[in-house]
């Protein structure tokens, strides 16, 4: 069953732009493993902040993504530009008007 990670991400003050960059740093190795949809986000009225809208093929596949060494690099490429506060929604996906089944 295709599941979705839905967060938000708090970076530092005047840090967005470089979370920004480094989350959309082309590779192809989440599609490889299984990211249908990988989106990266920010809004003026809140200018700390990084939206992430992922969907992968399964929860299995996203917990993958994590061992991949590149992932796990700019994870901690990330950290220092981050303020801590991090919040989110996971949840398995039941349907869509969009797609068949």
């Amino acid at each position: 069953m295709t599941f979705a990670n839905v967060g938000q991400l708090g970076a530092k003050p005047g840090a967005r732009d470089e979370v920004v960059a480094l989350l959309t740093r082309p590779g192809g190795e989440l599609a490889e493993i299984g990211c249908l949809l990988y989106e990266v986000g920010v809004s003026a009225d809140d200018p700390d902040t990084v939206f992430v809208m992922e969907l992968w093929v399964s929860a299995e596949a996203h917990r993958a993504s994590l061992e991949l060494p590149s992932v796990r690099a700019a994870i901690a490429e990330a950290m220092p530009l981050l303020s801590g506060a991090m919040s989110g929604v996971r949840f398995e996906v039941v349907g869509s008007p969009l797609r068949a089944g």
